[in-house]
């Protein structure tokens, strides 16, 4: 019954429902921050990110050019018609050596069959070895500088980049192909690229070859000279492949969601691509939205500490009203105004209800003199004269007194009503139960029971009360002898009179029968007169 009554209270309600606009604007600004914010650091993130990543690019792309432009240089410093021994080659090749250390993975010359004639260092394998297939010995063959594609050098057995250019003697003629080695992991060459991390796992970057369809290499070093993976798993890779130059966010084989980014360099024909998982990049989104809602749990808790308190206190009286109300219902507190507070919204509800309440009280009264008196003269009625006489009768037995019933009856009042009509006749009623009120005492009861019929009841009479019974009537006979006047007319009635003395075994209904019984007798004796039974 008590969670009954807390969840049909109004506070109750009214809590539930601004406890759920809070709950739903929360959640909405939690969903529209969340998007605001993922919009707005999506465009910072992918602008820094491709910053970065051309960088990166530019930076490789310098260190290629310039290990090109290196080779082209040195081959420019060649001085024989024709190639010299291998032993006076290898010298040349370790002077060169020594003055530009970029080639990490040595130098060595090819003849014009791309057959390995010098070698510096010497490296297992490579002497005597013929490097033909090899792109960048082809390129070189026919006149052009090229870094060639990566490749695993058998003598060094680790990946490494080769930078070729051709020799050519005073005339011009190629005698030869000069070629540079770089491995992918000497210092300083690939390190930004291979050592910078922006995110866990598998975030970093990558340096892809498209004319090779491989990894050249990657922050994951796992990955290098690895094949690409087929076209439809890595969405922005494909367009990168294609030629898109940007930043976006796609997702990867894994089906996670990245802040992807790609800027070419130029030398090769490569591009860097940059790869950052979207749960990194828009970690804040995540903290400011856990903080939102925390802030929000918050500010909904003290909400509805402070606005449940609030209600309380300004729905007391209402409740007290209530309370006080339920407690005169059940009789436990006297009918009474309820208390108004304040001059609210609810001191009015308690006024109107007070008003209401007086209203009530006024019609309650007024049903109540309905229902025990006459509603033409305001005399009592046969309702309330018998219970006056009942009590009356109890009375004169425990005190000993006397109790008369006069019964009177008009005599000649039919004529009112058929000369001057029952509006009249009403009126002559009320007129003559006015003089009839004048004539008796304060203590006595009037009361119309009928037509025009009257009955007085004379209360703690003594001895003589037979004398003032008379007395009574005759004033009573000679009030309503007086001449009335009505709607022009002048009516002159008379009143026959039936007394009766209650006895010890008188009741009720026996004092009004045997009164009556009298009226009667008067009335054949010719009426206005007064005759006791």
């Amino acid at each position: 019954m008590p969670l009954r009554r807390v969840l049909n209270s109004i506070i109750t309600r009214l809590l539930i429902l601004v406890i759920s606009l809070a709950v739903l604007g929360a959640v909405a600004r939690y969903y529209a921050l969340g998007h605001f914010l993922r919009q707005d650091m999506s465009t910072v993130v992918e602008e820094q990110q491709l910053s970065l990543t051309s960088y990166i690019a530019r930076d490789i792309d310098d260190k290629l050019t310039q290990r090109q432009t290196l080779i082209s240089r040195m081959a420019s410093e060649w001085t024989w018609k024709k190639l010299p021994p291998p032993a006076q080659l290898q010298q040349w090749l370790s002077q060169q050596y020594h003055y530009q250390t970029l080639f990490s993975g040595g130098l060595f010359i090819t003849d014009t069959h791309g057959q390995v004639i010098a070698d510096f260092p010497v490296m297992p394998g490579r002497m005597g070895n013929n490097y033909r297939q090899h792109d960048y010995i082809r390129a070189s063959l026919q006149g052009r500088s090229l870094i060639g594609s990566p490749t695993l050098d058998p003598g060094l057995i680790m990946p490494t980049l080769p930078v070729s250019t051709p020799l050519l003697n005073h005339d011009m003629q190629q005698v030869g192909v000069l070629v540079g080695m770089t491995t992918l992991a000497a210092p300083g060459f690939l390190d930004l690229l291979q050592k910078t991390r922006i995110g866990l796992g598998q975030a970093g970057f990558w340096l892809v070859s498209p004319r090779d369809n491989l990894f050249v290499a990657a922050t994951q070093s796992e990955m290098r000279l690895q094949p690409l993976p087929p076209r439809g798993s890595h969405p922005m890779l494909d367009r990168a492949l294609d030629g898109y130059r940007g930043s976006g966010i796609s997702h990867n084989a894994q089906g996670e969601e990245e802040v992807v980014s790609a800027a070419s360099v130029a030398s090769t024909g490569w591009f860097v691509m940059a790869r950052l998982p979207a749960s990194t990049a828009f970690a804040t989104v995540a903290h400011v939205q856990g903080f939102a809602t925390w802030t929000a749990c918050l500010s909904v808790l003290a909400f509805i500490l402070l606005a449940g308190t609030g209600m309380v206190l300004i729905l007391r009286p209402l409740s007290h009203a209530a309370s006080t109300a339920q407690a005169m219902t059940h009789n436990t507190l006297p009918l009474a105004p309820l208390p108004v507070p304040r001059n609210d919204e609810v001191g009015n509800l308690l006024t109107a209800f007070n008003g209401l309440l007086r209203k009530l009280h006024v019609q309650q009264a007024e049903l109540e003199r309905l229902a025990h008196h006459d509603s033409l003269t305001g005399l009592p009625n046969r309702l309330l004269l018998t219970d006056r006489l009942r009590l009356a009768l109890a009375q004169a037995k425990r005190h000993g007194s006397q109790l008369a019933i006069l019964f009177m009856d008009l005599d000649g009042f039919k004529s009112i009503n058929d000369q001057a009509g029952h509006e009249a006749g009403n009126d002559a009623l009320y007129i003559l139960a006015q003089r009839l009120q004048s004539c008796i005492r304060e203590t006595d009861t009037l009361a119309r029971i009928g037509g025009d019929e009257f009955v007085l009841l004379m209360c703690n009479l003594d001895e003589h009360a037979l004398e003032a019974c008379q007395t009574v009537a005759d004033k009573c006979i000679a009030t309503i002898h007086q001449p009335l006047r009505l709607n022009g007319g002048t009516f002159q009635l008379g009143i026959s009179i039936g007394l009766v003395l209650a006895k010890a075994s008188s009741t009720v209904d026996s004092l009004l029968q045997e009164a009556d019984q009298a009226m009667y007798l008067a009335k054949h004796a010719g009426g206005n007169c007064l005759i006791r039974n």
